[in-house]
């Protein structure tokens, strides 16, 4: 095993995909050619993934190995994980699309208000992301 694949071009991959939103910080760029760069550099990343995939490098993990880590971990260990990424992640999503949705709502229904009902129906759909993942997490957590 060399230390150069395990460890280094990992984090290669993750300096590269960083490296637009560095970028937008410093100003050096737009906001248009950074979000260009990050795009490019996702399918990128991504498209590597799939080769490896793919084209697999064997000879990193042994069969033994694998199978002390699926002991320790276990099945209820990732379980748990999968339903701490479901409410996480749909918090997560819950948070992006009900704040762009409620200042929305409030200054439309501040121009008129008889739109209050269709401004509330927009908010609630994003706040019902959050709850989809806490049910997923209930039924996940149901099947341990």
């Amino acid at each position: 095993m060399n230390i150069l694949e395990i460890m280094l071009l990992p984090l290669f991959a993750v300096v590269l995909l960083i490296l637009p939103v560095v970028y937008v910080f410093k100003k050096k760029k737009s906001n248009n050619a950074a979000k260009k760069a990050f795009i490019v550099n996702l399918c990128s990343f991504f498209a590597v993934l799939a080769l490896a995939v793919v084209l697999p490098v064997g000879g990193f993990v042994s069969a033994e190995a694998a199978a002390v880590v699926s002991d320790s971990i276990g099945n209820a260990g990732i379980g748990y994980l999968a339903a701490a990424l479901s409410v996480g992640l749909g918090s997560i999503g819950c948070g992006i699309a009900v704040g762009s949705a409620a200042p929305a709502a409030i200054g439309a229904v501040a121009e008129e208000p008889k739109s209050f009902s269709k401004a509330l129906i927009f908010v609630a759909l994003g706040e019902g992301v959050a709850l989809y993942g806490f049910l997923i997490s209930f039924m996940i957590l149901n099947q341990l």
